[in-house]
């Protein structure tokens, strides 16, 4: 019996043929960061998922090893087709990818000395930061509505940027914390 991430309460269920190709055109559209892209997608575009499913389900993906996009894509097909609708995504996210990164690659090992060469490679990695940066707004507007989540947000930063505690780590002192707090408004609230 599988457990159901995503709540399907939509009318829209892509066939294998659908998920393969909006995944190939995230993998084709999505250089130096296919999330930002895969929001956009997934939510706006297709309405797949709703806003609030597609960030609980990269929170799940977070923890998980492996690429954020690359275990939503397996989760997200795996949901809507099993086995087959998993390996369309992933299939589909990184099959023309793979051959551009390889041709690519070529180029840059004979051209990675000219000076023109290493500024685009800057700018691109700016490119990349902005959009991952931008996608985080964007996903911060649905969940920003307690207390709780300004002081994990404000935690996450703490633990990471400054003190510098490992990702897993982390979150698990997070999920702790976040657990207490609302155990214990819940035994405030039952007084």
């Amino acid at each position: 019996m599988t457990t159901k991430i995503i709540s399907l309460e939509h009318d829209v269920r892509p066939s294998n043929k659908e998920l393969f190709t909006g995944f190939m055109k995230l993998g084709l559209m999505g250089f130096g960061g296919v999330l930002p892209l895969a929001h956009n997608m997934i939510v706006e575009e297709r309405k797949w998922l709703s806003s609030d499913e597609f960030t609980h389900l990269l929170g799940i993906c977070q923890i998980l090893p492996g690429g954020n996009i690359i275990n939503m894509a397996v989760a997200i097909g795996y949901q809507f087709h099993g086995i087959k609708g998993a390996l369309s995504t992933i299939l589909g996210l990184i099959f023309a990818p793979t051959l551009i990164v390889i041709a690519l690659y070529e180029l840059y090992a004979h051209f990675q000395n000219l000076v023109i060469i290493q500024h685009m490679i800057q700018g691109l990695a700016a490119a990349t930061a902005g959009l991952l940066f931008a996608m985080a707004l964007k996903m911060l507007k649905p969940i920003l509505k307690s207390y709780l989540t300004i002081f994990t947000i404000s935690m996450t930063v703490l633990f990471m940027l400054i003190i510098k505690i490992p990702m897993l780590l982390t979150l698990l002192i997070l999920v702790a914390i976040n657990m207490l707090v609302l155990s214990f408004a819940k035994g405030v609230k039952s007084k």
